[in-house]
């Protein structure tokens, strides 16, 4: 289940749900694939699609993944490699528009915020990704969209890079355990965080005390407040106010996953 602290609801999920070695580690013996996302969307509450990043989906596969999921579940979406990983961002109107036109809005409420994950090589250039920025739609055929950023170089470690995330109100992508650089600035209504660090030797991925610290974080987030345990950069102008937060459990041992989720939606219960 997502949890409400105040007004912001907790969601906690993994990366797709086609992942061989999750067969019989997560789902049951005997599962069909085909009811696998079905199965997942009930011990999870979100789940991040990945297959966007690479390529068009059919807007009938939305129509589908909306369909075999409760009520209260979301999605969120890697967004296409081809808007981001291009020398200029500004030029990427086209594939923007594109993608959502794609059948993306088939999933109706069940579209949550889009992740724009960009190279490791990519730096950054204030003018370009402010550019880059203005491009993404606020809402679409009438529906609120929302978007987060996933950078990966140390160059985005600027003010000026957070800056530019709140004046748009994007969310920039919270990288947990991982060789990628943290920038933990709360910058828009919602908090996206990717962690990675899940390891074969413990059962539920994390041990006990990494379990309760991303939850606790969670709880946090929720409730309006930052974390003071993470990487900021300026953390200055953030108005205190209760956000959704959107937790994937991605990378790391990704066979323990699904249980490192499940644990922390049970320390959110």
């Amino acid at each position: 289940m997502s949890r409400r602290s105040a007004t912001g609801r907790i969601r906690i999920g993994v990366g797709g749900w086609t992942y061989e070695p999750w067969r019989g580690a997560f789902y049951p013996a005997g599962l069909t694939q085909k009811r696998e996302l079905e199965y997942a969307s009930r011990k999870l509450t979100s789940i991040e699609i990945n297959g966007t990043f690479y390529g068009t989906q059919r807007a009938t596969s939305f129509e589908k993944w909306h369909d075999e999921t409760p009520e209260d579940f979301v999605f969120s979406l890697k967004a296409p490699r081809f808007a981001t990983h291009r020398r200029v961002l500004g030029e990427a109107r086209d594939s923007i528009e594109r993608f959502f036109a794609s059948g993306v809005l088939a999933l109706k409420d069940k579209l949550g915020p889009i992740n724009w994950q960009f190279a490791t090589t990519k730096q950054f250039d204030a003018e370009d990704f402010d550019a880059f920025l203005a491009l993404l739609p606020k809402r679409v055929d009438g529906r609120a969209i929302r978007h987060a950023v996933e950078v990966r170089h140390e160059s985005f470690r600027h003010p000026e890079f957070v800056a530019l995330a709140r004046e748009h109100g994007v969310a920039i992508v919270v990288a947990g355990d991982s060789d990628y650089p943290q920038i933990a600035d709360v910058t828009a209504p919602f908090v996206y965080a990717r962690i990675m660090g899940t390891v074969e030797s413990e059962k539920l991925g994390y041990p006990k005390k990494g379990l309760d610290a991303w939850a606790s974080r969670a709880k946090t987030w929720a409730a309006g407040e930052a974390p003071k345990d993470l990487q900021t950069i300026a953390e200055t102008g953030a108005k205190a106010m209760p956000r959704d937060v959107y937790l994937y459990v991605i990378s790391g041992h990704k066979v323990r996953n699904p249980a490192a989720g499940m644990a922390l939606l049970e320390r959110l219960r």
